[in-house]
């Protein structure tokens, strides 16, 4: 443990370790604001007996560099498309942001909603959420996500600003990171990705504490970041021990930001619980908010009154409220150039609400019945024919651009030498992919669609998870969707996926059952606001006979696509086994049995529209046959029983593979015969 100051004069960490007087007779106002906002760290998680304490303690002195000589912002005017943006990857450190909110004055945020810190219902929870709070521009606690959040928002920020000027379209993205943040997979990926692509604007603080919950990092970690993010391409300094020194964090930041053609990664190393006598550099510091007596202890180091919670100074708070004022002249002469810029208006205003233009469904092409269609092919047909009414839409896949229908035409690839490119290569990187949309879409005025196919988006899941959490618009275009894709086999076959995902509060899951219902799933994807999920074929489909005239009942989640007078049976499938349900419906009414079918692209939208529209479609007499080159899990919900794959997959020709596990018109004719007979037995 780092040894611990013993007066109330501010105190750095010299290169050795040891507390060195701080240069404070200029600064007295600014030691007294950043030691509030250390004793803000430590009695928000004490009254919570919840909340990790120490890496706000340490990095409070950043934070206050970062808000008061650094960022462009204005808390009155949070979304202002010009800020600057902040993201605490390390979210277990949420009260540090929750802090420079309330101080710097983003409307509605007061002290009390400090007080209610990670409380049921407040506005402060326990790791920051973006749904919850102006000023928190992502999701964060899972860690390596907000990494890649940040740089999909570098991204956006330059594809805009090569495309509409730096007189709209000018500012940094600023990332506080954790060796937490760099132990997982999803950092290396995103950092590779940005170093690739030459993001500059983008700065990255590494806080290397050296302490992990387990104990030191050194009992898991021993790489060289810097070496490591060398040898990304990005520009790294070690900064030292400079933790408390501002002048030097200050002109540290700066460096990086004259760094336009890479990004910048910092490394600063901090003391966790900085100045708390026995519990600085201490795992206890991390997770564990201190004990009454260490935080009494603590103020007095820091001169600040042991005995009052919570306590704020009018002189510190004016000197941050003055601060977060100055952004408002910054965003006033912003208004004023966008006012007076030649940039379409609609057309701004359509990339902002991430919406596409007045009569873009004009533009969704269609098929004629009788066409076969991979629907991941129709996709490109749609992304490219929607794209000029679409302005925020900019397109990529994992490595996967053409087999996954992602592949917009006639704009040149994301690049250092086309930076206006809305067509991205992620690269074999599909959780680093859906961190960077997120990252992308946070930011705003782009709405990323990213291909991989189905089976992949286990490696993705987690920033999947934060996109529905957050309700942020992304689009994932989800290909090769069942055993159907044949030859690669069970390793790439889906099975369990769709039910996965259906459990995924706030996703909305669209498979569509040939091209002309997926062009009216884009059109769902387009205006959903939040995420959505279009899951695709590898495999040619038959353009079934009467989507032309109701695939626009997609929207309704579900709709009787073939109907029978007094159906004795109602068929249910999803993507490619809709084709096989009107198939065997044939089979059934040769045999003088009367079949619906009913196509069910969403299970989401159709629980949406209520019981009176479900009895409708379903019916409220005959029995319910699902079926779907998936798991059963969860069709009990809609069906009496279902034809599902319970099992993993088999290498083979797709249709073979399909055949053989009864995914064939005659077995689903077969398994509707013996629930008809199931139900007049039980009669």
């Amino acid at each position: 443990m780092a040894a611990a100051p013993t007066s109330v004069v501010a105190m750095s960490q010299t290169a050795a370790g040891a507390p060195a007087p701080l240069p404070t007779a200029k600064r007295d106002i600014e030691q007294l604001s950043i030691n509030v906002i250390r004793g803000l760290a430590m009695d928000a998680p004490r009254q919570a007996s919840s909340g990790h304490p120490g890496t706000a303690m340490a990095l409070a002195p950043l934070a206050h560099v970062l808000w008061t000589r650094i960022m462009h912002y204005d808390p009155m005017a949070p979304d202002w498309p010009d800020r600057d943006r902040f993201i605490l990857s390390c979210g277990h450190a949420s009260i540090l942001i929750y802090s420079m909110l309330y101080l710097t004055g983003y409307d509605g945020l007061e002290l009390e909603d400090l007080k209610q810190f990670r409380q049921l219902g407040s506005r402060t929870p326990g790791h920051p959420e973006s749904r919850e709070l102006p000023g928190v521009e992502v999701t964060t606690g899972p860690l390596g996500q907000g990494f890649a959040n940040g740089v999909g928002m570098g991204l956006a920020e330059r594809l805009l600003r090569a495309r509409y000027g730096r007189d709209l379209v000018d500012h940094y993205t600023f990332v506080l990171c954790s060796d937490g943040d760099l132990m997982e997979g999803i950092s290396h990926e995103a950092a590779s990705l940005a170093g690739h692509l030459g993001l500059g604007r983008l700065v990255y603080v590494y806080d290397d504490n050296h302490i992990t919950i387990d104990g030191p990092t050194e009992i898991a970690l021993g790489d060289d970041a810097v070496k490591r993010f060398s040898a990304y391409g990005w520009h790294t300094e070690d900064l030292g021990e400079i933790a408390n020194d501002t002048d030097a964090l200050e002109a540290a930041i700066r460096r990086a930001m004259a760094e336009q053609e890479r990004p910048s990664f910092l490394q600063l190393r901090s003391h966790i619980g900085w100045p708390a006598p026995h519990l600085t550099d201490t795992s206890k510091a991390h997770g564990d908010p201190f004990d009454p007596e260490e935080i009494k202890a603590t103020k007095e180091i820091l001169g600040l009154p042991p005995e009052e919670k919570f306590w704020v100074p009018p002189e510190v708070l004016s000197y941050y409220r003055a601060a977060g004022q100055r952004g408002a002249q910054q965003r006033a002469a912003w208004a004023k150039r966008l006012g007076t810029s030649e940039v379409d208006k609609a057309e701004w205003g359509a990339l902002w609400t991430a919406q596409p233009l007045p009569g873009f469904e004009a533009s969704l092409p269609s098929w004629p019945a009788g066409d076969k269609v991979a629907t991941r092919a129709a996709l490109k047909t749609c992304i490219n024919a929607v794209a000029p009414a679409v302005p925020a839409m900019v397109s990529g896949g994992a490595d996967l651009t053409g087999n996954t229908g992602t592949k917009l035409e006639g704009t040149p690839l994301q690049s250092k030498e086309h930076p206006e490119g809305r067509l991205i290569a992620f690269g074999v990187r599909e959780h680093g992919m859906g961190g960077v949309m997120t990252g992308m879409s946070r930011h705003g005025g782009v709405l990323p669609v990213g291909g991989t196919f189905f089976v992949f988006s286990d490696y993705m899941r987690g920033a999947v998870r934060l996109a529905a959490l957050s309700n942020t618009k992304v689009i994932y275009a989800w290909t090769h969707d069942s055993v159907g894709l044949g030859e690669d086999g069970p390793t790439h076959q889906p099975v369990e996926h769709l039910a996965s995902l259906r459990a995924m509060p706030n996703l909305l899951l669209l498979r569509p059952a040939d091209a002309n219902e997926t062009a009216q799933a884009l059109a769902v994807a387009l205006t959903h606001d939040g995420p959505s999920a279009l899951v695709l074929s590898r495999q040619a489909l038959p353009v079934l006979e009467a989507t032309g005239q109701r695939a626009h009942l997609l929207r309704r989640g579900a709709y009787v696509l073939v109907d029978a007078d007094e159906p004795e049976i109602v068929l249910v499938g999803t993507g490619s086994e809709v084709g096989l349900c009107v198939e065997a419906a044939k089979l059934l009414s040769a045999e003088g049995t009367a079949a619906r079918v009913v196509s069910m692209p969403s299970w989401e939208l159709f629980e949406a529209e209520g019981p009176t529209y479900q009895d409708e479609v379903l019916g409220d007499g005959a029995p319910v046959l699902a079926v779907e080159a998936g798991a059963s899990f969860g069709w009990a919900r809609w069906a009496d029983d279902s034809v599902s794959l319970d099992r993993f997959g088999a290498s083979g020709p797709g249709a073979e593979v399909l055949s053989h596990f009864g995914f064939n018109a005659p077995n689903v004719a077969l398994r509707a015969r013996q629930l008809l007979g199931t139900r007049k037995g039980n009669e």
